[in-house]
Parts: structure tokens; sequence; C-alpha cells
């Protein structure tokens, strides 16, 4: 199995806290590799127009990293959608987990939490993870799905991304008999009755599993 991570440029205090434990190979996109670099991480690619990065943060990171690919800033793609191909074309990654695309600017989370619905990545689409500091998310196309809890996370969102049909949540806290929409809708703050997993399924669109935890806050039940 292969597992590429992709480090964003978000900010840092939006990271997860055990991001550098991730397994496998690390691309890094504009800032992300300068992040990656300092962190002590050799990724195996750099990727991004690097504008972001003053002439010595740029050396630093071409001193580091073997392989660069410097791109203009105006283009089509988004130095992050480069590297996301990179990962499922070139690499043949099984697992692709994105890291660093939350938080800052709000243009720049929606590119990334809506990147696997274009066409190019949609076949690979349950192959796409996002993480950040409070969040997990998961990506799944049409069929039955069995959730499993996921350590240290409360919550877990049902987030229809597209219009779908026929969702059903089974064996959740919050149920959902079977529900069709023609627009995005977050059944969020769902929960696992205890360590058990529930079933989620629906015959068309794509579904976001969104697992949470508060920053600060309540941490028990009342």
């Amino acid at each position: 199995m292969t597992d590429v991570n992709i480090m964003a440029g978000g900010p840092q205090d939006n990271l997860s806290g055990d991001w550098q434990q991730l397994t496998g190979k690390w691309i890094g996109v504009d800032r992300g590799a300068l992040r990656l670099v300092k962190a002590g991480i050799q990724p195996v690619l750099a990727v991004g127009d690097f504008d972001s990065l003053t002439s010595e943060e740029f050396q630093l990171v071409h001193d580091r990293v073997q392989e660069i690919e410097q791109v203009p800033s105006a283009k089509d793609d988004t130095d992050t959608e480069l590297a996301m191909k990179v990962a499922l074309t070139d690499f043949s990654a099984d697992k692709v987990t994105l890291v660093g695309a939350t938080g800052g600017r709000l243009d720049h989370l929606l590119s990334n939490l809506f990147l696997p619905l274009q066409p190019r990545f949609l076949v690979d689409i349950e192959r796409i993870h996002l993480l950040d500091e409070q969040n997990h998310v998961d990506y799944y196309g049409p069929g039955t799905h069995e959730i499993q809890p996921l350590s240290g996370y409360r919550y877990v969102a049902v987030i229809n991304l597209t219009p779908v049909t026929d969702l059903a949540i089974i064996g959740a806290k919050y149920p959902l008999k079977s529900w069709s929409a023609a627009y995005p809708y977050a059944w969020a703050s769902n929960e696992f009755i205890g360590n058990n997993s529930f079933t989620v399924r629906w015959t068309t669109g794509q579904v976001a599993i969104i697992y949470s935890r508060d920053r600060v806050g309540q941490k028990a039940d009342n």
C-alpha cells in the first residue's frame, strides 16, 4: 500500500498535533515544503509557484529537496491540485492525506474540501482524506459504507457535498431514514453509540464523513 501525504501551506496552529507521525511519502506544496524541511522531513517533491517564500526560504527548500516543480503563479490548477494529481497518477497512491489545507482563507478551505469532486479525481475519491487539528475527513461514493469510530473524535457528520438520493444513517445516535435532496446538506454533530460502527447508504451523489472534536469546551456528557 502506497501512502502519500500532501502538506499545504495553511496555518501552523491548525495542524494536527501528530501529523509528523503519518506514514508514507510527503509532497510539499509551496510554503508547505518549507514546513516539512524545517520539521526534518525530506519531501519527495516540492511543487508550487513558491510566491509565499522569501528568496532565502526558497533557497533552503532548493537545498533540501531533490525534485522541485516550480510553476507560474498564473495557471489553471492550484498548487494543491497539482500535488494531488502527482500523488494519484505518478505515485499511484492508495491513500492520499491532505494536511495544512484548512484555516486561514475561506476560499482555500472550500477549494480543498471540494477538490475530490473534480471529475479527474472523482474515480479516486475514496483514496483522498483531509486532516487538521479538529477534523478528519473521508470521502465516499454511492453505496453502503460501514463507518468505524475513530479514537479521539467525539462527533461525526454525514455531509452530502452534491445532490443525493436515498441517503440513510443506520445505527448512529441520530438515525436518518431514506432522504433525497438536490442541494448539499450537513447532518452534523452525530455520534457513535459506544464503540459500535454505524451504516450509511445512498444510491447517487458524493458524501463526506467528517470526524470532529472540540478544541475547547464540553468534554463529557451532562
